[in-house]
């Protein structure tokens, strides 16, 4: 029988329709597996912080549990352990000498900030935001103003940018933007979590996917906590590290001791007994508020119904002193100022659901290809950081071998650069002026995790110094061929190398009256 020809329009108007609703599905299903990015960034909080990460005393429930449900990193690294120049590394993706970008240097350009992740997500359409702490300058030209701290460019990549690029203040109400959560949220690290529940809202209401980064405050100074949770800490009797007073940092570079780490830290707040036990309290006190926050934006995602399609992290932009080696602040090299929290939940994951851990060696500059990975978007080439997805899979693989620390700011005399292989640490500080030489540190690091015991003068250490010395002088290669050519970094080729005479680099010594970013004095 003969079709007529409204019957065969009919027919190609059905495979018309059914075609239509394949692409359709198609496009469902892969908007679908758009995965969301919530990343949590607290401010000052060392490794050993947590309950799951050894410490007895905590009581961090909501971190935990995103720890037991995740993977935990214990190899964790800040690449620059200050806040200024670990964001722009956590951002970038790249080390400081190549994203140009700390205090006593200058900003980001914006060639940097355009592979940002949060740049390439924004292109990929992805509902990207920020809210609370921001943390350092982008600028748009080498000649840099600095008194911005925003920067050309930076407001426009986040379709919600909340508070401000430099500090925050732990009373909501003197934050920008943050003026509707005063009433029921009156200490920020609360108003945050709100603002970030009502930020994954309006995605899901928009159907599209999302990444947040929440960037606490909390535990930075000023040491001012909820009052709500006063009672948490009140009775606890802060235990003592091994390597706690400044008898244990005898034995380290005298380097270490030129600037305000030990200068000032130490007497402000762990001299005596006294101010130990309250500036541990008030420190505690401040991080339990983020756990609570924690909680109540998991609550939320659970309530959203997008618990399935969020991938968490959680870490810091670097580690905390603590009166180690009687040693305050952060910044230097040692273990409790540049080793930092991280905890990936990925539910993707097979595995998830199951308390995992992982020694393999990480750095704050993995986060951003991370974050890229996550969502499907090309890893920059510039990039010096790794994603971390094989690691989530399997806890026992590995994406680098070494990894740098670099410490450029502050006094010159504590200026240096470590290199860490996730077994052993290698400082070497370079500064030669005021009497001092030139020191080299070697840290067995999975027998000695206090660092009390530096082997580089120890014979039967030699084959693993000069194994780590190579990998420092690859690393000060590097630095030398890949620095940008402003900002102050390309000195830094020639004063990290051991091989260079002190004559020579001393000529070539930053000015002794750097100034801070104006505004910016408390980090």
């Amino acid at each position: 029988m003969k079709k007529t020809e409204t019957q065969k329009q009919r027919r190609r108007a059905v495979h018309a329709y059914a075609l239509l609703f394949f692409v359709l599905a198609l496009g469902s299903a892969s908007a679908e597996k758009k995965m969301n990015i919530l990343f949590l960034l607290t401010d000052d909080q060392a490794y050993r912080t947590l309950g799951i990460t050894g410490n007895d005393q905590v009581k961090t429930p909501n971190i935990d549990r995103l720890g037991q449900h995740g993977l935990v990193f214990d190899r964790h690294y800040d690449t620059t352990a200050i806040c200024m120049g670990s964001r722009a590394n956590l951002m970038s993706g790249m080390y400081e000498y190549k994203n140009g970008c700390n205090f006593d240097h200058g900003a980001m350009g914006t060639k940097q900030w355009s592979t940002s992740y949060p740049a390439l997500l924004k292109e990929a359409g992805y509902r990207v935001g920020n809210a609370g702490k921001f943390g350092f300058a982008v600028k748009d030209n080498r000649n840099v103003d600095q008194r911005g701290i925003e920067g050309t460019g930076v407001k426009e990549t986040f379709d919600v940018y909340l508070t401000k690029g430099g500090q925050c203040n732990y009373t909501t109400a003197k934050n920008k933007d943050l003026g509707t959560y005063e009433k029921e949220n009156p200490h920020l690290t609360q108003a945050l979590a709100a603002a970030s529940i009502d930020f994954m809202r309006d995605a899901v209401e928009e159907g599209r996917p999302f990444c947040l980064t929440v960037g606490f405050k909390a535990p930075h100074k000023p040491l001012e906590p909820d009052p709500q949770f006063d009672h948490i800490y009140k009775n606890t009797i802060w235990k003592k590290p091994g390597n706690y007073g400044r008898e244990a940092g005898l034995h380290l570079a005298e380097q270490s001791r030129q600037d305000r780490q030990y200068k000032r830290y130490w007497d402000e707040a762990y001299s005596t007994d006294e101010k130990y036990q309250s500036t541990l309290r008030k420190y505690h006190q401040l991080i339990y508020g983020v756990d609570v926050a924690v909680g109540k934006i998991m609550r939320g995602v659970e309530e959203l119904g997008i618990a399935e399609n969020t991938v968490v992290i959680y870490s810091s932009d670097n580690g905390y002193l603590l009166g180690s080696h009687g040693l305050g602040g952060k910044a230097l090299p040692y273990e409790e100022g540049a080793r930092a929290p991280l905890i990936i939940y990925d539910p993707r994951s097979p595995k998830r659901g199951t308390m995992r851990r992982t020694t393999s060696l990480t750095g704050n500059v993995d986060i951003a290809a991370t974050i890229l990975d996550v969502a499907g978007v090309g890893i920059p080439d510039v990039y010096d950081g790794k994603s971390l997805l094989p690691i989530v899979a399997d806890e026992h693989s590995k994406v680098r071998e070494t990894l740098p620390i670099i410490q450029v700011f502050g006094q010159e005399g504590t200026r240096c650069l470590s290199v860490i292989n996730g077994e052993y640490k290698y400082i070497y500080w370079f500064y030669e002026g005021e009497g001092m030489k030139a020191t080299e540190e070697l840290f067995h690091l999975t027998k000695d995790p206090l660092e009390m015991t530096n082997l580089a003068s120890n014979p039967e250490a030699q084959p693993v110094l000069n194994k780590m010395r190579k990998e420092y002088d690859d690393q000060v290669r590097r630095w030398a061929e890949q620095t940008i050519d402003y900002n102050g970094y390309q000195e830094y080729g020639v004063l990290l190398d051991r091989q260079v005479d002190w004559e020579i680099k001393a000529r070539l010594i930053p000015e002794k009256d750097a100034k801070y970013i104006p505004g910016t004095k408390t980090f």
